[in-house]
C-alpha cells in the first residue's frame, strides 16, 4: 500500500490534525531568528532528557584568553596537585578550568593508578563553582598529595629529565609520568570516545597499500519514495486586462501625467514620523531630469560618458527609498540598466569585494547615490570616495535636485512596450559567497507585474505596507515595480525604525488603513515581543499580510504566533499569505486570500528522518525529530512548475519524493550576468520523466527551493539548496539545525540568536559547522554546558554529529546588509582561521567515521621467503659500502696513527709551531688559538694536576665541563696523556641551573666520574646557593679548576696496551629523552679521524669552519678529534655566539675563505630566519670560496630548510651544491658525509601512505601525498651498511624499507650504559642477520631508510648506492596500526595557519596530541584547534585527540636543532607547560 503524506480525499482533515499552534511568551529581548526556538523547545527538552549529562573534559584555557567572564567565576590557581619543590618551576596565576566533573569521579581512576596508595587521592582539580574550596580543602587527609606519596613508589624518572620534574609526577603502568589534571581530562575523553558510536558503516577496502576511505554503504532500511510520479503543475492562466499598460514605464507615464497628485511612496524617519510622500506626477518629473543628464550632461572627453544599454550601480541606503526609486526609473527612461547594491559602510565589508567583481564584471563605471549618503563614505586623501577593496574605479553621482538638469523642451525619452532587452540586475550571494547578477528582462519585469497583481488582487489606488529592503527580491516586486503599475500607495518602513520600534509596521497599517503588508517572519516575531505596550492598533483594514520568507522552517510558529495574539484585534486568519520566491524565478508561489478563491492552509507534520532521506511521511509517533511545515500557497499565474531531482540530471520526482522545484514562466528572470555555464543549468533545465522523456519543450528555471506538492495543489517548502547539508549520504538543512540549537535555552546564553550553521568537506564528506555568537556576561561553565547540550540536541533530532561547535563574542560575525549573519563570510574565516572564536569544541571522534580500516599486521613472511622474492623480482639485497679502507695509500700512517695522544705529541716535535685551532667571539675577533705545541703543553700541565692534585688512577673517568673552547681539547688531551677516560659535559646554563644542572648531576653520576675538570666560574656556579637548590651539591666528586696549573713536564706520557682500551665516552639525551653514553676505543677513535679525512680530503694547509656544539657525536669528533689527526687548522665558531651576531659564522667563512664547513640545522635556522630580513648585515661576504657545507644531523634531512638557505645566501656566491647533510646516531656517529668528491646527493620523492605501511613507493615530484627524501650524504670510508627487516632481522630488497644497520671500524664498542633501559638495548652492537650472511656483526642505527642504487658513477667508477634515512624508530607513532612519523604530521600542521611558529606531536594512551606554538595574539589560539585538526585528518586520516596552544619557544630543542617530544609529553602530562588553551576533541 501506498502511504503518500496527503491522502487527497482527506486533505480538510489532514490539514487540521496536523495543525499545531504555539504560544510565544512576549518577555524575550528581541532577536534575528529565535522565534524560530519555540516549535522545537519541548521536542528539544524531551531530548535532552534522554541523556543524563554527559562527562565531558572541559578545555583549559589560560585567563587571558577568557573573553567576558565576572569576578566569581574565577578559579584559585590549581596548587593541590604541586608539591612543594615544584613552586619555582610553575608559572603563577595559572587559572586552572576543572574538568566537568565532581571530584569524587577522578577518584577511582587516580587510585587505580596508584596501586592501592594508602592516602585518599586529593590530586584532582580545584572544584568549579564560583567560590568553590579547593579539594584539597574539603579533605581530611595531610597535605600530601597522592603524587607525592607516589614519589616513592616511583621507579627513578625513566627520561633525562631533572628530579624537580618528577616529583609531582603519578606514573602509570607504562612508567609514563602524569599529572592528575590533565591526565584526569584524558581519562575523560577517554571514557566518553568509548561510548558506543553510531553504528559502524561496512568497510570497504582494497589493500592495506591503498588506503582507501570507507565507501558510505546506503542503509538497507532507509526510506523510498512509493508514490507515482508528479507530472508538471500549470498555474491559472494570466488574466486578460484590455487597458493593461505595454511596459511598466508606459504605466508610470500614464499615472504621472493624468494622475500628478495621487501618492506614490511615503517615507519614514527613525521617529515614525513621515518625512515625505512622492507623488506619482514627482517620480515622472524627477525621473525624466535624471534620464536627461545621464544621457546628456555627463561626458568624458566630450563624449558621452553613457550610451543606452550600460549597467549604472544604484547605491542608496535602506532610509531612503524616494531617491531609490527616482534613479530605478530614471534609469529605465535612459535604457540604462540599474545594478541596486547595498552601500559599502568601510573598506572590509563582509561581502564587498564579491560586489566589486560583480560591478566589474557588469562593466559599471558609474554609481548613483545621495548627497547624504555620499558624504557618509569613507574618502581618501583628495576627497575622492575611496576604491573599494575589489571594486573597479567608480564615478560617484548624487542625483538630490541641484545637481540634475531640466530637459530640453525637444527631448523626449522612448517609451517602448516590453521586450526581452534587460531591465534591471539583481544581485545574489550563493552558498560560497561569490555574488551574481541575475537580468530581468523588461518583458518578464511586466509579467511578474501582472501576475502578482492577479494573485494578490491587487487594485489602483490600494496601499502597501513595505517592511522589506526595497532593493530586491519581494521588496522590490511588491513596493517598487507592482505598486507603480496599480498606482498604489506604499507606506516604506526603514531598517533602522524597525530596529527602535518593532510595532511601528503596525502602527502604520492602523494609522493609514493599508490593505497589504509585506513583511518577513522576524517582523512578526519582533512586534510580538512589543506588542503589550500597545492595546489601541487594529488589523482589520488588512486583506492580505504577505510573509516574504514563508518558506523558512521557522515561519510557521511566527505566523501562529501573531495570529493567537493579533486575532482579537481586528486580524481574520485567512489574512495571513506566506509565499516562496528565489532570486531567479522571482515570486514562485503565493498563499492567497479565500475571496480570491484560494484553498484552506494546510500544514504537514513531517518525519525529520524521512526527510534526511528526501522521503516525505507524515510522522505522528516520533514527537522528538519532526519538522512542521505551512504551505506557501498555489503556484503563480501563468507559470507551470515541476519538481526535479536535486542531483544530477533534473528526472521528475515522485508524490512522496523532495526535490527541487522548477518554474517555467515569462515572469522569471533570464540569466546570471556574464556567466553562460551555470547560466545553461539553472535557467534552461529541461525536466526528464524516468523514461527520459523531455516534459515540455520549454525551459524551465530552477529556484533553488526543495519542496513537493500537497493536495489541493498547495506547495509546501522544507529548505533551499544553499542551506543543504549533505553528510554521509543523508541530507539536512542548515535552517534546521539552527532551529534545534536556538531552542536549547536559546536567551540564557547565545546573543540575540545569532547562529551560523554551515558546512566544510573535510575527508571526502561533508562535515556540520556551528557558530554562535555568546552573550557578554556569560561564564565559561555556561558556555561549555550548553555547547554539550547543542551537541546532544541536534544528535537526538537530526541524528548528525556537529563537527565543530564554536562560540564568538558578540557582534563579532561578520553582518548581511539588513542585520543578519553573512554565513559564506564566516565560512572563510573558519576556513582561513580569522573567526578568532572564544570557545570550541571539536567533535572529530564522533563524526568521521569513513576513516580508512586500521591495518591488521599480516603474518609476516620469513626472511628466507623474503631474500627469494627478491630474486625472483631480479631485485638485488639492499647493501652498500664506502670505498675500501684496507686498499688504500695511508695504510702505513693509519698504524702509525692508532693513538691520538702519540699524534699530538708526534705534531707538536715535527710542526710545533702549526696553528691548528682558532676560536673567535661574538665579535668575530679571534679569542685564543692553540698550535700543536702550545696544545701539547697545556695537556701535559693537566695530565699532572690529575694524577697529583686528583690522584686519579689509570682508567678513571673524568667529567670535562667546559664553555666550547680550547680549553676543552686541551683538557681531553690531557686525560689521554694521564690514562684517564674524558666525558665532555655541556656546562649548566647560569640562568636557568633548575633544568640544566640536573643533566650534568646525571651524566656525572652514570658516568662513575671520579673527578671533574673545569673553569673557576663553572666551579663556584656548581658549589653555590641556587646550584643547591637544584641538585645535592655535597656529592659532587673531586672538583679541579684549571685555570692557572703549575708548568710542570710530565714525566711520561700513557700508552695503551691494545687499541681496544676504552679512549673517551660520549655522552648524549637522545630525542626520546634516553640519556646513553657509548664507549669509543682508541681503534674506533683513530678510525673515525682517517675516515672524516679521506671524504672530506683534509690536510695540514686546509682550514675548516665548524660551527658546532662539541660536547657528543660528530660535533665532538670535529672539534676535538679530527684536526690533531689531519694537521688542518680548524675555525672554531661556538653557535651559543650567533645569539648575539647572526652573521658571525659566514662572515668567519668568507674572512678565511674556507672550503669546508660543517653546521648543525639550529644554525641554519637561525642564519635563515635572523639573516633573511637584514641581508645588509652581510656586506662584503661572498660565500663562492665553500664546496660543501655539511649539516650534521642525526635525523632525515629537512629539506625545505636546506633548500631556503641554499635559496637565500646564493646572491653571496653560495653554490648550490655546496649544501648537504650527514647522518650518524649513537652506534656510529659518521655513517655519510657529503665530502668533497662524489656526485651530489640525489632527492627521490616517496608516497607517504606507502611509508605507513614500511613500504617504499617512488612517486613523481608533486604528486599527491608526495614526500621528498633526500639522501644523507656519501657513505664513509670503510662503512658497510644493510637495510634489514625490523621484526625478523632478515635481510631486505632494493628500496625497501628497514632498519639501517651498519658494520664499520669506528662503530661504537657497546653502551657504557643506557639510564633505565639496559636490557632493551643488549643487541645494538652485536647484531646478526637471521639469514643470508649471519656471520657480519652489525650495529642497529634505531632508524628507518632504504638504500637504493642510483644512475650515477661514483669516484671508482661503480654505480652509487644511495642512503636515505626516514626517520628514527623510537619516535615513530604507532596508530591505527600503521607506523608515523611525527615530522610529517608535524609539516602539515605547520602549513596550516600563518602563526603557528612550530608544532611538536606526540601519544598519549592511543590520544595524538599536538602541541603548536602561536606566533601572534592569543585571540588567535581557537582559530587554530579546527585548522589543526582538518589538515591532519586530510592528509594523515588521524584524528587529533587533544590540541595544546602553546607559546612560542615552549617545545623543548636539543643541541643539533631536534625538538625533544618525550620532555615535552612529560611536561604537558605535568601540567608545566603553561598553555593557552587546551582543547579535548570529542
Amino acid at each position: 500500500m501506498l502511504y503518500c503524506a496527503f491522502p487527497e480525499c482527506e486533505s480538510q482533515v489532514v490539514s487540521q490534525s496536523i495543525f499545531l499552534v504555539c504560544l510565544i511568551s512576549p518577555q524575550h529581548p528581541f532577536t534575528s531568528h529565535e522565534f524560530s526556538s519555540y516549535v522545537h523547545t519541548e521536542a528539544v527538552q524531551a531530548a535532552l532528557a534522554k541523556y543524563k549529562e554527559r562527562k565531558m573534559p572541559m578545555p583549559s584555557k589560560r585567563r587571558s584568553v577568557l573573553v567576558h567572564s565576572s569576578v566569581e567565576t574565577y578559579t584559585p590557581p590549581d596548587t593541590s596537585s604541586a608539591s612543594e619543590d615544584e613552586g619555582s618551576l610553575r608559572r603563577q596565576g595559572r587559572i586552572s578550568s576543572t574538568p566537568f566533573q565532581s571530584h569524587s569521579n577522578v577518584e577511582p581512576w587516580l587510585n587505580r593508578v596508584i596501586q592501592g596508595s594508602s592516602t585518599s587521592s586529593s590530586a584532582s582539580s580545584t572544584s568549579s563553582h564560583p567560590g568553590g574550596k579547593s579539594a584539597a580543602a574539603s579533605n581530611t587527609a595531610p597535605a600530601t598529595t597522592a603524587a607525592t606519596v607516589l614519589a616513592d613508589l616511583m621507579v627513578a624518572s625513566v627520561r633525562g629529565v631533572p628530579r624537580g620534574y618528577s616529583s609531582s609526577i603519578l606514573e602509570t603502568a607504562d612508567g609514563v609520568p602524569v599529572n592528575s589534571r590533565v591526565s584526569s581530562k584524558i581519562q575523560q575523553l577517554l571514557n566518553t570516545l568509548k561510548r558506543p558510536k553510531r553504528p559502524p558503516l561496512k568497510e570497504f577496502f582494497v589493500d592495506d597499500f591503498e588506503e582507501l576511505l570507507e565507501v558510505q554503504q546506503p542503509d538497507p532500511n532507509q526510506p523510498k519514495p512509493e508514490g507515482n510520479q508528479v507530472n508538471v503543475l500549470k498555474g491559472e492562466p494570466l488574466g486578460v486586462v484590455t487597458n493593461w499598460p505595454p511596459s511598466l514605464l508606459a504605466a508610470l507615464q500614464r499615472w504621472g501625467t493624468t494622475q500628478p497628485k495621487a501618492p506614490c511612496l511615503t517615507a519614514l524617519d527613525t521617529t515614525g514620523k513621515a518625512i515625505y510622500t512622492l507623488t506619482y506626477g514627482k517620480l515622472w518629473s524627477r525621473s525624466l531630469k535624471l534620464a536627461y543628464t545621464l544621457l546628456n550632461k555627463l561626458t568624458t572627453k566630450n563624449e558621452p560618458l553613457l550610451k543606452p544599454g550600460d549597467r549604472v550601480a544604484l547605491v542608496f541606503p535602506n532610509s531612503d527609498p524616494v531617491m531609490f526609486m527616482v534613479a530605478f526609473y530614471g534609469c529605465l527612461l535612459a535604457e540604462l540598466i540599474p545594478v541596486p547594491i547595498e552601500v559599502p559602510l568601510t573598506r572590509k565589508d563582509a561581502g564587498s569585494q564579491q560586489i566589486g567583481f560583480l560591478l566589474g564584471s557588469c562593466g559599471v563605471t558609474l554609481a548613483l547615490t545621495t548627497d547624504a549618503c555620499q558624504k557618509g563614505l569613507p574618502k581618501a586623501q583628495t576627497g575622492e570616495v575611496v576604491t573599494f577593496k575589489g571594486w573597479p574605479h567608480l564615478i560617484w553621482f548624487v542625483i538630490d535636485g541641484k545637481h540634475l538638469a531640466k530637459p530640453a523642451k525637444d527631448w523626449h525619452p522612448q517609451v517602448r512596450d516590453a521586450s526581452s532587452e534587460i531591465a534591471y540586475i539583481e544581485y545574489k550571494t550563493s552558498k560560497e559567497g561569490s555574488t551574481v547578477g541575475i537580468t530581468v528582462s523588461h518583458a518578464s519585469m511586466l509579467a511578474h507585474c501582472h501576475a502578482l497583481t492577479q494573485a494578490c488582487g491587487y487594485s489602483e489606488a490600494e496601499t502597501l505596507t513595505n517592511v522589506l529592503d526595497f532593493k530586491r527580491e519581494a521588496g522590490l516586486w511588491h513596493g517598487v515595480l507592482t505598486s507603480v503599475m496599480n498606482r498604489m500607495h506604499v507606506i516604506s518602513i526603514p531598517y533602522a525604525l524597525m530596529k527602535v520600534n518593532p510595532l511601528s509596521w503596525i502602527q502604520k497599517v492602523c494609522s493609514y488603513k493599508a490593505r497589504v503588508a509585506v513583511v518577513k517572519s522576524r517582523d512578526m516575531h519582533w512586534s510580538l515581543l512589543a506588542q503589550r505596550d500597545q492595546r489601541d492598533v487594529s488589523l482589520s483594514s488588512l486583506r492580505m499580510l504577505i510573509v516574504a520568507d514563508g518558506a523558512n522552517p521557522w515561519s510557521i510558529s511566527s505566523c501562529d504566533a501573531f495570529l493567537n495574539v493579533f486575532q482579537s484585534r481586528g486580524l481574520r486568519p485567512e489574512v495571513i499569505c506566506p509565499c516562496a520566491s528565489s532570486s531567479e524565478a522571482l515570486t514562485v508561489a503565493i498563499r492567497r486570500p479565500s475571496e480570491l478563491g484560494g484553498p484552506p492552509p494546510g500544514k504537514a507534520v513531517l518525519s525529520m528522518n524521512c526527510l534526511s532521506f528526501g522521503v516525505i511521511r507524515v510522522d505522528t509517533e516520533e514527537k522528538l525529530s519532526v519538522l512542521t511545515v505551512q504551505d506557501v500557497g498555489q503556484i503563480m499565474p501563468g507559470a507551470n512548475m515541476c519538481v526535479v531531482k536535486v542531483d544530477g540530471t533534473p528526472y521528475l520526482c515522485k508524490a512522496d519524493e523532495v526535490g527541487e522545484i522548477c518554474v517555467n514562466s515569462g515572469a522569471s528572470g533570464t540569466a546570471y550576468f556574464g556567466l553562460l555555464g551555470i547560466t545553461k543549468n539553472v535557467f534552461e533545465a529541461i525536466p526528464v520523466t524516468a523514461a527520459g522523456m523531455p516534459v515540455s519543450d520549454q525551459p524551465f528555471t530552477r529556484t533553488g527551493l526543495l519542496g513537493f506538492v500537497g493536495p489541493d495543489y498547495l506547495v509546501f517548502v522544507v529548505g533551499k539548496l544553499d542551506g543543504l547539508m549533505t553528510v554521509s549520504g543523508r541530507r539536512h538543512n542548515a535552517d534546521d539545525v539552527v532551529a534545534t540549537a536556538l531552542a536549547v535555552e536559546p536567551m540564557k546564553f547565545v546573543y540575540r540568536g545569532r547562529i551560523a550553521v554551515f558546512s566544510v568537506p573535510v575527508l571526502h564528506d561533508d562535515r556540520i559547522v556551528l557558530v554562535a555568537e555568546q552573550r557578554p556576561d556569560a561564564s565559561e561553565e555556561d558556555s561549555f554546558q550548553w555547547m554539550s547540550r547543542v551537541l546532544q540536541a541536534i544528535d537526538s533530532i537530526h541524528q548528525v554529529g556537529v563537527y565543530c561547535l564554536a562560540l564568538v563574542p558578540a557582534n563579532t560575525l561578520p553582518k548581511a546588509p539588513l542585520g543578519g549573519i553573512h554565513i559564506s563570510e564566516t565560512k572563510q574565516r573558519f576556513l582561513e582561521g580569522a573567526l578568532h572564536p572564544c570557545n570550541v569544541l571539536m567533535c572529530p571522534h564522533t563524526c568521521v567515521t569513513n576513516l580508512p580500516k586500521p591495518r591488521q599486521k599480516q603474518p609476516d613472511v620469513g626472511p628466507a621467503s623474503m631474500i627469494v622474492g627478491n630474486l625472483i623480482a631480479g631485485k638485488r639485497i639492499a647493501q652498500a659500502s664506502g670505498r675500501d679502507v684496507s686498499q688504500l695509500e695511508d695504510n702505513d700512517q693509519a698504524r702509525k696513527f692508532l693513538y691520538l695522544a702519540d699524534v699530538l705529541q708526534w705534531r707538536a716535535q715535527t710542526t710545533p709551531d702549526h696553528p691548528l685551532f682558532l676560536l673567535l667571539n661574538s665579535k668575530g675577533t679571534v679569542a685564543s688559538t692553540a698550535s700543536c705545541i702550545q696544545l701539547h703543553r697545556r695537556a701535559e700541565r693537566v695530565a699532572v694536576a690529575l694524577m697529583e692534585k686528583g690522584r686519579l688512577n689509570v682508567g678513571d673517568h673524568v667529567a670535562l665541563v667546559y664553555p666550547p673552547g680550547v680549553d676543552l681539547i686541551a683538557t681531553f688531551y690531557g686525560c689521554l696523556y694521564a690514562g684517564c677516560v674524558p666525558i665532555t659535559v655541556r656546562p649548566p646554563h647560569p640562568q636557568n641551573l633548575a633544568t640544566t644542572l640536573p643533566t650534568v648531576k646525571m651524566i656525572v653520576e652514570v658516568s662513575k666520574s671520579a673527578c671533574i675538570l673545569t673553569t673557576q666560574a663553572i666551579m663556584k656556579l656548581l658549589r653555590s646557593k641556587e646550584a643547591a637548590a637544584a641538585v645535592d651539591i655535597k656529592t659532587w666528586p673531586t672538583i679541579l679548576d684549571t685555570d692557572d696549573m703549575p708548568k710542570k713536564k710530565l714525566a711520561s706520557v700513557f700508552r695503551p696496551t691494545s687499541p681496544d682500551m676504552l679512549a673517551y665516552l660520549d655522552f648524549s639525551v637522545s630525542t626520546t629523552g634516553i640519556l646513553a653514553g657509548v664507549k669509543m676505543s682508541h681503534a674506533a677513535t683513530s678510525a673515525l679521524c682517517r675516515s672524516i679525512k679521506l671524504q672530506c680530503e683534509l690536510y695540514p694547509s686546509r682550514q675548516i669552519a665548524i660551527c658546532l656544539d662539541p660536547y657528543c657525536g660528530l660535533g665532538f669528533a670535529l672539534w676535538c678529534l679530527c684536526s690533531i689527526y689531519s694537521g688542518h687548522q680548524s675555525i672554531l665558531v661556538p653557535p651559543l655566539e650567533l645569539e648575539s651576531n647572526v652573521s658571525l659564522w659566514l662572515s668567519a667563512v668568507s674572512q678565511y675563505k674556507v672550503r669546508v664547513t660543517f653546521c648543525s640545522y639550529s644554525v641554519m635556522e637561525m642564519c635563515t630566519k635572523g639573516l633573511g630580513t637584514q641581508t645588509d648585515v652581510l656586506r662584503g661576504v661572498n660565500l663562492s670560496c665553500v664546496r660543501t657545507c655539511m649539516v650534521v644531523a642525526e635525523e632525515r634531512p629537512r629539506i625545505t630548510l636546506t633548500q631556503s638557505f641554499s635559496k637565500l645566501f646564493k646572491d653571496l656566491g653560495l653554490s648550490a651544491r655546496a649544501v648537504s647533510t650527514t647522518f650518524g646516531c649513537r652506534v656510529n656517529v659518521a655513517i655519510c658525509l657529503q665530502g668533497t668528491a662524489g656526485p651530489d646527493p640525489t632527492t627521490v620523492y616517496v608516497d607517504m601512505r606507502a611509508l605507513r605501511h614500511d613500504r617504499v613507493r617512488l612517486v613523481e615530484r608533486g604528486s599527491p601525498h608526495s614526500l621528498p627524501l633526500m639522501e644523507s650524504g656519501k657513505i664513509l670510508p670503510g662503512v658497510k651498511v644493510i637495510i634489514a627487516h625490523t621484526e625478523t632481522k632478515g635481510p631486505l630488497g632494493d628500496s625497501h624499507l628497514g632498519e639501517i644497520w651498519v658494520s664499520s671500524p669506528h662503530n661504537a664498542t657497546g653502551y657504557y650504559t643506557v639510564y633505565g633501559e639496559e636490557a632493551l638495548h643488549a643487541d645494538h652492537f652485536t647484531a646478526r642477520l637471521s639469514f643470508g650472511d649471519t656471520q657480519t656483526m652489525w650495529a642497529r642505527t634505531g632508524y628507518l631508510g632504504f638504500l637504493r642504487r642510483t644512475e650515477l658513477t661514483d669516484a671508482s667508477g661503480e654505480r652509487h648506492d644511495a642512503l636515505y634515512v626516514v626517520g628514527s624508530l623510537d619516535e615513530t607513532l604507532e596508530l591505527r596500526g600503521m607506523r608515523y612519523h611525527p615530522i610529517d604530521i608535524e609539516t602539515s600542521v605547520i602549513r596550516a595557519h600563518k602563526s603557528i611558529a612550530e608544532c611538536a606531536v606526540f601519544t598519549w594512551t592511543n590520544l595524538l596530541v599536538v602541541v603548536v606554538e602561536l606566533e601572534g595574539s592569543e585571540q588567535e589560539a581557537l582559530d587554530l584547534v579546527a585548522l589543526v585538526t582538518n589538515v591532519v585528518l586530510e592528509e594523515h586520516y588521524l584524528i587529533v585527540g587533544v590540541v595544546v596552544i602553546v607559546d612560542p619557544g615552549v617545545i623543548p630543542i636539543n643541541s643539533r636543532g631536534e625538538k625533544q617530544r618525550m620532555h615535552l609529553r612529560d611536561g604537558f602530562l605535568a601540567d608545566q607547560l603553561d598553555p593557552i588553551y587546551v582543547a579535548y576533541n570529542m
